[in-house]
């Protein structure tokens, strides 16, 4: 007899991935099955199994959204098969999420259930704009009411008259469609018409926005505006809050539409990074990552680890692979012996880290010329073995100075980068919009796949900024006739961002 799986209601948060719970965060990595909707960002799907079945259940007014009934039997469908299954809900499952129906259903099936507190988007939305709901000056109380009530009720279960004569923060969710009569039913039940109001859309996210009016004219000025759901409608006095206290919206790369062009994972990782400084990443993958260890020529150089007095790693993908080879060949950190182990960069460094292993050689300047000859002058290098662990495709700049220095190389490639096939017609189309800031490069086979499938004219004429980890990357560009806008100096990701964030403000 199957046994019946479990359900765990989850709230996902106000928008911003990384503000689920941490409960909300570990039970997603247990998931058989995650059923998600319009509201719950998908970048949460990160947290996830690779094999777990993955269920869009979009709830919005129009084609191709899927009507309560069907998310109810899905939910019982997939629970009865024996999954273990999350359902990811915006903000709190409980806060105007319908909860209560699908826990009906679970019940009635027999289902066993958990509901995990989520981040409702009233109180993110405050958090992230400085529009406190509550302040001992001017609100000791707020509500919360639902902008769209259930479709064929006779009667509203919201007061108006009592709505109109509340001193505190009034809070209406899903409030856009309505507005205009929201406005109107406070006004003539004897709310002020001057009563601040602020309209708070796509809370947490780079795309945030903000506008401030007054009961009277706001639903005219969010028309003007454009402002459309996910949308929070704030009414009161708090609505007037210190515009000092908005802090998200004043971080340096806040609103900036970021191109990334590594791999997907690499990209993934980046938009982390971007995200925390307010931008919007944006990721058009160029190449894919492929694994070489299953070479003879890695296999072998594994066997002689212990004549090499040096082994050098020139990228963090690099050192991730090897130690997964080194797990899959029932292998750890001491295939090392006694060699040293040199990395280009400080992150380089904190992978190697990560995996127990501290380099005992880092380069100031984070290139494989600088590698190569800040080592040789640190330590003789003439007839001593090294090993360099890379990408298939690396230039033989580090290869040549050690050679020059006199040492016997060894260079074994890792990995390979491959041409990634994304459709480049949705960038392509925000590049000539002028929607695009800044188009992001890391290397130099990301610039090669990247304009194999976008025009160098179109970025040429163009308002995007190009910008680059270093100067090989940037090489590559130029002799592409690009314009690099932004070298780092440092020339590792957060490098990259630093640079951008100083660009910005010349």
């Amino acid at each position: 007899m199957m046994k019946k799986g479990f359900v765990y209601l989850v709230g996902a948060g106000p928008g911003r991935a990384d503000l689920i719970t941490v409960r909300g965060a570990e039970v997603l990595k247990t998931a058989d099955c995650v059923i998600y909707d319009k509201l719950a960002n998908p970048a949460l799907l990160h947290y996830a199994r690779r094999d777990a079945e993955i269920v869009h259940v979009p709830k919005r007014i129009g084609k191709g959204s899927c009507t309560q009934d069907e998310i109810n039997h899905v939910l019982v469908e997939k629970a009865l098969g024996g999954k273990t299954v999350v359902r990811l809900k915006g903000g709190d499952p409980c806060m105007f999420g319908r909860v209560a129906e699908e826990l009906a259903v679970l019940i009635e099936a027999g289902v066993g259930f958990e509901i995990v507190p989520g981040v409702t988007a009233a109180v993110a939305a405050s958090s992230y704009t400085g529009i406190l709901m509550t302040d001992r000056e001017y609100s000791s109380q707020v509500t919360f009411i639902t902008g769209r009530e259930a479709a064929g009720k006779d009667q509203s279960n919201i007061d108006w008259s009592v709505l109109a004569k509340f001193a505190g923060t009034i809070v209406f969710y899903m409030g856009i469609g309505t507005l205009e009569s929201i406005a109107q039913r406070l006004i003539e039940n004897g709310k002020p018409a001057d009563t601040p109001v602020a309209i708070i859309a796509n809370a947490t996210l780079p795309a945030q926005r903000v506008l401030r009016s007054i009961l009277e004219r706001v639903s005219d000025e969010c028309k003007e505006r454009k402002i459309e759901p996910p949308a929070l409608v704030v009414i009161g006095e708090a609505a007037n809050s210190d515009a000092r206290f908005d802090w998200f919206m004043k971080k340096p790369l806040f609103g900036k539409h970021i191109v990334m062009t590594r791999d997907a994972i690499g990209n993934a990782a980046f938009a982390e990074k971007i995200v925390t400084r307010g931008g919007n990443p944006i990721s058009f993958p160029t190449i894919r990552i492929e694994s070489l260890t299953n070479s003879n020529e890695f296999l072998q150089a594994l066997t002689k680890f212990h004549r090499y007095d040096w082994i050098v790693f020139t990228s963090g993908n690099g050192v991730a692979i090897f130690f997964e080879a080194l797990k899959d060949l029932g292998k750890d950190a001491r295939v090392f012996g006694s060699a040293k182990v040199a990395a280009i960069g400080s992150k380089t460094a904190a992978k190697l880290a990560s995996f127990g292993v501290t380099a005992d050689f880092v380069p100031d300047v984070f290139t494989g010329r600088e590698l190569g000859r800040q080592l040789i002058r640190s330590t003789n290098v003439h007839g001593k073995k090294i090993l360099l662990l890379r990408s298939q495709i690396a230039s033989n700049e580090l290869v040549d100075v050690l050679v020059g220095g006199g040492a016997d190389v060894d260079n074994v490639a890792l990995y390979t980068a491959t041409a990634s096939k994304d459709d480049p017609s949705y960038l392509v189309e925000a590049i000539r919009k002028g929607t695009i800031d800044y188009v992001t490069f890391a290397s130099p086979s990301s610039v090669d796949e990247f304009f194999e499938r976008i025009s160098a004219d179109l970025v040429k004429a163009s308002k995007v900024k190009v910008t680059s980890i270093g100067p090989v990357t940037s090489e590559r560009l130029e002799q592409f006739g690009i314009v690099v806008h932004v070298t780092a100096s440092e020339h590792t990701l957060d490098g990259l961002l630093d640079a951008i964030e100083e660009y910005g403000v010349i």
